[in-house]
């Protein structure tokens, strides 16, 4: 006996009687998925507001530092003393700017504070020589670059495997020639433009913060608006394809030295101004305050990553850590360990920001799937 056959007609009601008896765990999965995508929004606006205050971060900590510092002393937020902390800055703020390009093309230079140092002597010996005001000028300027060029020359054609090496090696031989020009004395005197701009001052105001505003507008129009500011950014963050989209890689990272020299020049010419000599002693360790201020700025050794607002932010806080620290009557040394666990917390949180973003990213992909 053959078993009764299901008519075509038949087998709509069929279906239909089985999709009835399809088990109810089933039937929860299929609107449970909906629900799970109507989630995935609220976790995606938590991992980017987080991001947000990770970005806004060393801004809002800057904030809070005037804040407390304001509660914490009656002088901190007077004319006079906002005016010294802007002095102060200047140099570090200027040497920032030029080790953020640096570090933007995941390289380092540990040579600007010897730079500095250096090229103050040579500016005094100069001054001495023959007098003027630019020569002197012009001849620390071009101290700066020379050894940024040095810097950049032996890194890149040399194939030294980081830029750690010659740097290292820069400062110990700049800090030597300054010792052995200037026979290990400062060398007093500087030329009225130098001091007028890096000792004067418009009311409370110091011109040396017109100088630093003027490099920070020239290094923006360079890595916002200038097709080399892009490259460094490519160089930096994928140095790789940086070379196959047919970048001059070497010609940018010879670039970023030589300006980081000159504005270790620039400093120089402020440090000079202030104090009316040239000394070899002048930028120690200010190598390691512009690397520090670089990266309270969020900026990241792993290259492609940082802006000049926030390296100006970093060297800001540091003047206002140290600032607020001397007004408080605090020793140097937890000076130093406040500002290396500042730095600590700087790099945790760029640590932090580069695994949110990596989550925001597959949250992103998911939520448009």
């Amino acid at each position: 006996m053959q078993p009764p056959s299901i008519s075509p007609s038949a087998e709509p009601a069929a279906m239909e009687a089985a999709d009835a008896a399809e088990p109810s765990g089933v039937t929860a999965e299929v609107i449970d998925v909906p629900a799970r995508r109507r989630r995935r929004p609220s976790r995606l606006h938590l991992v980017r507001g987080t991001l947000v205050l990770l970005r806004l971060g060393p801004g809002l900590i800057l904030v809070g530092l005037v804040i407390a510092l304001n509660f914490a002393s009656d002088v901190f937020l007077t004319t006079e003393n906002v005016g010294n902390v802007l002095a102060q800055t200047a140099v570090i703020a200027v040497l920032a700017i030029g080790q953020l390009l640096v570090i933007l093309t995941r390289g380092i230079d540990l040579s600007v504070g010897s730079t500095l140092a250096l090229a103050s002597v040579v500016g005094a010996i100069t001054f001495s020589s023959v007098g003027g005001n630019w020569l002197p000028i012009l001849a620390m300027l071009g101290t700066g670059v020379a050894v940024g060029l040095v810097n950049g020359m032996g890194y890149v054609f040399g194939r030294l495997p980081h830029p750690f090496i010659i740097t290292l090696a820069m400062l110990s031989v700049a800090r030597g020639l300054a010792l052995g020009l200037s026979d290990g004395q400062p060398k007093q005197g500087m030329p009225g433009a130098v001091q007028t701009i890096g000792g004067g001052s418009v009311g409370w105001l110091p011109n040396s913060t017109f100088l630093v505003a003027g490099v920070a507008i020239v290094a923006l129009i360079v890595l916002g608006r200038l097709v080399w500011g892009r490259w460094i950014y490519a160089v930096g963050g994928n140095p790789d394809a940086a070379r196959r989209a047919g970048i001059p890689h070497r010609a940018v990272l010879v670039s970023v030295y030589v300006f980081s020299g000159l504005l270790a020049g620039v400093a120089a010419i402020i440090t000079s101004g202030r104090l009316d000599a040239g000394s070899p002693t002048f930028g120690d360790l200010a190598e390691l305050d512009s690397i520090a201020a670089v990266v309270i700025g969020g900026a990241s050794f792993l290259g492609g990553r940082g802006n000049v607002g926030n390296a100006l932010v970093g060297a800001l806080m540091i003047g206002v850590i140290r600032n607020g620290m001397n007004l408080l009557d605090v020793q140097a040394y937890l000076q130093l360990i406040v500002i290396g666990a500042v730095i600590v917390l700087a790099v945790e949180s760029d640590v932090v920001r580069g695994r949110l973003e990596e989550r925001f990213r597959v949250l992103q992909a998911a939520g448009q799937q």
